[in-house]
């Protein structure tokens, strides 16, 4: 085995550049003005950012629900790209809309109904005293209720943008979400602080700010599209018909619902790992919460990879050039491992100067310290683990992605979070290293079966 099969030529690394950088600017910006929001809620108290922080992973598991459903109907966009489909690539836009509204609806509803109790879930009677209780969850449930405006905008966002760069266009969707960007930092300043002779609202003005940016960044990009559809040719006659033939949408069902159903079984298995890391207090909620924002930051070039190869390995597919396609993906692989290695080593040592920013307790502090450098040393783990994924998936193997990702979830890595969390003393940081390192059986499997290459197929070829 040679060195070459994993490294690239300029060429390659040229091409991947051009889809990767626009996704990982977007994303890194999004993640910098997250992290913005979180040290602007943060100079307000403990308790405000914790309320927000959990109706945030709260909405993470709508999210991932969403972009789950979104998936499904990508896989065949991007193939019906690469083979010059322009009336699929319609088809599966349209398929895309359909689901993602439902799925928005149906959240709206279940946080409307449920939200407050489900928040409760975060607060241990144990530990924290019952008027922080109270407060942390009345901040949430000021916050929870104006984010849920932002829901059906930022759905139909992520229908264009994930249409768009399934067609190799990664820069618009990068332009809108600066824009939204600047936006949501500008507005965050007025609104949380009351500057410029507005009130102060506090985590209410940062939902409001979020709200704002988000309709903003959806009618940047849907008049984009609109307006370039000699470029875009699937928008010329979008939505002359809504209709989507029956055997397709038998066909994207079929492929699409285990990707959602995963990715909303890995989010909710996700929050409730943190539940089980609340159990040590808020201090826990609080220490998580400031590491998670800096590691989103960080887990950009990987996220942004994966992206890359459902785009590059998927046009290949759909082109019937597998033996590119396989080639590429090595290439790809090792290229994000390697990177998150080089950054999981920076955010190693940077870690104890990151949770300085916050006006926290000083135990707060030092677990931030120390979930962010557990998380940097896994890295490159989860690098691997979430190209792993994007193969499988970009093959449309997805019950495969089903069983590797939230079977594995639901099945090895939360129970044990569930008996450590419920029956020792084992501490918060001691845990959360264990629960990590689980996932090293699911890179073994995940390089099984990549390399087996029972992805590679053609799922848009002609009969």
């Amino acid at each position: 085995m040679t060195l070459g099969k994993f490294i690239g030529d300029k060429k390659f690394y040229s091409r991947v550049l051009k889809v990767a950088v626009p996704i990982m600017i977007q994303n890194g910006i999004s993640n910098f003005v997250s992290l913005l929001d979180n040290i602007m809620i943060g100079q307000v108290g403990t308790e405000k950012m914790s309320g927000v922080a959990i109706v945030n992973q709260l909405l993470f598991v709508l999210y991932l629900g969403l972009f789950g459903a979104l998936a499904g109907p990508g896989i065949y966009g991007a193939q019906f790209f690469g083979s010059g489909n322009h009336e699929g690539v319609r088809h599966s836009f349209r398929y895309k809309l359909y689901i993602s509204l439902l799925l928005v609806i149906v959240g709206i509803l279940v946080f409307i109904s449920f939200g407050d109790g489900l928040m409760t879930l975060y607060l241990s009677e144990e530990v924290e005293t019952a008027q922080s209780a109270e407060n942390v969850l009345m901040y949430g449930h000021d916050y929870m209720l104006v984010m849920l405006i932002g829901l059906i905008p930022f759905a139909i966002e992520e229908v264009y943008a994930s249409t768009l760069r399934e067609c190799g266009e990664t820069r618009v969707p990068m332009l809108a979400g600066l824009i939204a960007v600047v936006v949501n930092l500008c507005l965050n300043y007025v609104l949380i602080f009351g500057k410029l002779n507005f009130p102060e609202l506090g985590v209410t003005g940062a939902a409001i700010a979020t709200v704002v940016s988000r309709f903003v960044q959806a009618i940047v990009v849907i008049v984009w599209t609109h307006r370039h559809t000699v470029k875009m040719k699937f928008a010329a006659g979008l939505y002359k018909s809504l209709k989507i033939p029956k055997d397709l949408v038998g066909k994207i069902t079929i492929k699409g619902m285990p990707l959602m159903f995963n990715e909303l079984l890995w989010s909710a298995g996700m929050a409730i790992l943190n539940q089980c890391y609340s159990r040590r207090g808020l201090d826990a909620v609080a220490g998580l919460n400031i590491a998670s924002t800096f590691n989103n930051l960080f887990n950009v070039v990987f996220i942004a990879m994966g992206s890359a190869v459902a785009i590059m390995v998927g046009q290949l597919l759909g082109a019937g050039e597998l033996e590119a396609a396989r080639d590429t993906d090595t290439k790809l692989i090792a290229f994000s491992v390697a990177s998150s290695a080089v950054l999981g080593g920076i955010l190693f040592l940077l870690a104890p100067v990151f949770p300085e920013l916050y006006n926290s307790e000083e135990t707060v502090k030092e677990l931030a310290c120390g979930f962010i450098r557990i998380s940097a040393i896994c890295m490159p783990l989860y690098a691997f683990m979430h190209a792993s994924y994007f193969t499988l998936r970009t093959g449309g193997k997805t019950f495969i992605t089903f069983l590797f990702d939230s079977v594995f979830l639901w099945g090895v890595s939360t129970p044990t979070a569930f008996l450590i969390s419920r029956f020792t003393g084992m501490p918060v940081l001691t845990m959360f290293f264990c629960i990590q390192m689980i996932d090293l059986i699911k890179c073994i499997i995940g390089f099984i079966l990549v390399k087996k290459g029972v992805w590679i197929q053609n799922l848009v070829k002609e009969k």
